[in-house]
């Protein structure tokens, strides 16, 4: 049996489409009687003017914005801002001693100043372990440089280390029955640690056993260096051990 579609005319299309309109609008209308009246939105007012901080200086007194010259040492001075450059044993990795101030490090370093090769030859006395007092030691060294110089001591600094930095150094390994020596190329960490290590043992025996204080001989031995003046205890060890490196190629 054949099921015959009526299809549908014109007319009643359109009239099935006014009909959902209608259906649509009368519950368009009953949402909106039901939906909570909105607060009218406020503009936004104008953002008034931030304040502006001050930049964080070193001791308060001087900026580490500091450009490094050398570019071996680049990676491993970290001059961040800080007001007082304390990590307290944050960094304890083997390498993980160059993301610390430089200032620290110095400071550190000046905590053991008579500690020379594997043992102790002159007492470390008052410093040792005394991360406060030599923290001030290098503050009160600072202020006696730009009173010297006129310059920012922070840079005067850098540019010591830049200077003291050994560029060469001897190998020995055994060969057979003799000892041969060897020139090698110095790692900028190594660079770095070997002029802050003789920094401090420079200026601590030049104010062991005397009237000369602390402060004053570290800012002697710091400028000495700035001035690649062989008055510098790490400036002479830098020419010996590159002299010695010389020889041996």
């Amino acid at each position: 049996m054949i099921k015959v579609i009526r299809m549908k005319t014109k007319e009643e299309k359109l009239e099935e489409i006014r009909k959902k309109a209608k259906e649509l609008e009368r519950k368009l209308k009953q949402r909106e009687a039901r939906a909570i009246p909105r607060e009218p939105v406020k503009k936004e007012e104008p953002k008034k003017d931030r304040v502006k901080m001050p930049p964080v200086k070193l001791f308060n007194k001087w900026s580490c914005n500091i450009e490094v010259n050398d570019p071996g040492m680049k990676r491993y001075i970290t001059l961040n801002e800080k007001i007082l450059p304390r990590s307290a044993g944050t960094y304890r990795q083997r390498f993980h001693k160059s993301k610390a101030h430089i200032i620290e490090r110095l400071a550190l370093h000046l905590m053991v100043p008579g500690h020379m090769g594997k043992r102790h030859r002159l007492t470390s006395g008052k410093l040792a372990g005394s991360f406060n007092t030599t923290m001030g030691i290098v503050e009160r060294a600072l202020q006696i440089m730009e009173e010297k110089e006129k310059k920012n001591p922070v840079e005067i600094f850098v540019r010591a280390l830049e200077n003291a930095g050994p560029r060469e150094e001897i190998m020995s390994y055994q060969m057979g029955s003799i000892v041969a020596r060897d020139a090698v190329v110095t790692a900028p960490q190594r660079r770095i640690d070997k002029a802050l290590r003789l920094f401090a043992q420079g200026a601590y025996r030049k104010s062991f056993s005397k009237k000369k204080k602390m402060e004053q001989a570290l800012a002697e031995e710091l400028l000495a260096a700035y001035n690649n003046s062989a008055d510098s205890l790490a400036i002479k060890e830098k020419e010996r051990i590159e002299r010695e490196a010389g020889g041996a190629r």
